[in-house]
C-alpha cells in the first residue's frame, strides 16, 4: 500500500508539474534572417555591417548579450533611456523586430580592441578588478566578469568596446543623463574624470 502511495503521489506531482509546463507563455520566437534585413535596413550605417562599430562614439553591438541588447531598444522606444537618434530608429521598430535585430547580432562575432594610454592603464586595471575601496565603488568585474563577457541576461559584455563611448556612458550615468540604471548612476557618481577615462580605456583591452 505503502509503495502505491508513493507511486500515486509521484505520478500526480508529475501531472502537476506537466501542467504548470503546458500553461507557460512559449518564448517568443525569433527570426535571424528577419533580424539581419532589419539591421541592414536600420542599423548598419552607424553600427558597420556586422555590428563591429568602428566610429569609437559609436558602439560596438556584435557578440552583446540579446536580453541586453532588447531592454535597450525598448527602453529607447518608451523614453526610458534618452538619445534623440536612437529614440527616432527605436520607435519605428516592432518589438519583434527589436528581438530579431539583438539577437542577429548576439550571433556575430566581436572584434578585439585595445588599450592606447599607456599611462593610466594600471589604474584602469585596479579599478575594474579591485574597485575603489575607499569611496565604496565595487570592481567592475564581480557583474561584467574578469574578462569583460559580462553575464546574461543580467549584465552587458563591455570587452573589446570603444574606449570614448564607455566614458561617454559612465558620464551620462555620474551626471544623470543615462538614467535607466539606478546601480551604475550610484558606482559612477563618485568617479572623477581621470577614472572614467583609465578604466574605459582598460575596458577596451579585455578579451
Amino acid at each position: 500500500m505503502k509503495s502505491f502511495a508513493t507511486l500515486l503521489t509521484a505520478t500526480l506531482l508529475a501531472a502537476s508539474v506537466s501542467a504548470s509546463a503546458a500553461d507557460a507563455p512559449a518564448a517568443p520566437k525569433v527570426d535571424l534572417v528577419k533580424g539581419a534585413a532589419s539591421y541592414a535596413a536600420v542599423c548598419v550605417a552607424c553600427h558597420a555591417a556586422d555590428g563591429n562599430s568602428t566610429v569609437p562614439a559609436q558602439p560596438k553591438l556584435a557578440q552583446q548579450h540579446p536580453e541586453y541588447l532588447l531592454k535597450q531598444l525598448l527602453e529607447y522606444k518608451s523614453g526610458a533611456r534618452s538619445n534623440p537618434i536612437m529614440t527616432g530608429f527605436a520607435t519605428a521598430l516592432s518589438e519583434s523586430d527589436a528581438r530579431n535585430i539583438s539577437w542577429w547580432l548576439a550571433s556575430q562575432k566581436a572584434v578585439p580592441g585595445f588599450s592606447k594610454e599607456a599611462g593610466t592603464v594600471m589604474l584602469g586595471e585596479r579599478i575594474y578588478r579591485g574597485g575603489i575601496p575607499d569611496r565604496t565603488i565595487p570592481a567592475c568585474a564581480g557583474c561584467h566578469s574578469p574578462n569583460g563577457s559580462g553575464i546574461p541576461s543580467q549584465y552587458p559584455r563591455l570587452s573589446g568596446q570603444h574606449a570614448d563611448y564607455t566614458a561617454a556612458q559612465l558620464v551620462a550615468f555620474r551626471d544623470g543623463t543615462r538614467k535607466n540604471n539606478a546601480v551604475m548612476h550610484d558606482v559612477a557618481a563618485k568617479m572623477n574624470d581621470r577614472e572614467i577615462k583609465a578604466v574605459s580605456d582598460y575596458i577596451a583591452g579585455l578579451r
